[in-house]
């Protein structure tokens, strides 16, 4: 009973030693700039805010 306690006890040390080796070697969550190659595109969104859709809704708006 007591080598399962030690090595369980083990276990845990080397897998918390293996989660703070890994968290320092992952750069401390800072990532790379991202360099885009591709120009930007919506996709298939709207060419204008949905809320301009809604002025002639809204008492008091302008429409432009």
């Amino acid at each position: 009973m007591e080598l399962l306690v030690v090595l369980l006890f083990g276990l845990l040390m080397a897998a918390g030693t293996a989660t703070v080796r890994a968290m320092l070697k992952d750069g401390h969550g800072h990532t790379p700039v991202v360099r885009s190659t591709e120009s930007w595109y919506a996709g298939n969104l709207p060419s204008e805010p949905f809320t301009s859709s809604l002025a002639w809704y809204r008492p008091g708006a302008r429409v432009q």
